[in-house]
């Protein structure tokens, strides 16, 4: 199943297919290596729900869910 990362909540591992989203975005996704192909793990979601903490590899980074919204993976 297909789903956007926004849509993952702690505990939900999935690995990136696509980024369907501007060049900007896509290089500061890179930049955070997450690329096609990445596996990730929901740590949290702030208590709006406008922030999540994921894990991947080893490193864990913020992202808004609105940024996250444009990531497509498939879950695990």
């Amino acid at each position: 199943m297909y789903v956007g990362l926004d849509t993952l909540r702690p505990g939900m591992r999935a690995v990136v297919t696509d980024l369907d989203c501007s060049e900007e975005l896509r290089r500061r996704m890179a930049d955070f290596a997450l690329v096609p192909g990445t596996e990730v793990l929901c740590r949290c979601r702030s208590p709006r729900g406008d922030v999540m903490a994921l894990q991947l590899r080893r490193t864990v980074v913020a992202l808004r869910s609105s940024d996250a919204r444009h990531i497509r993976a498939r879950l695990c």
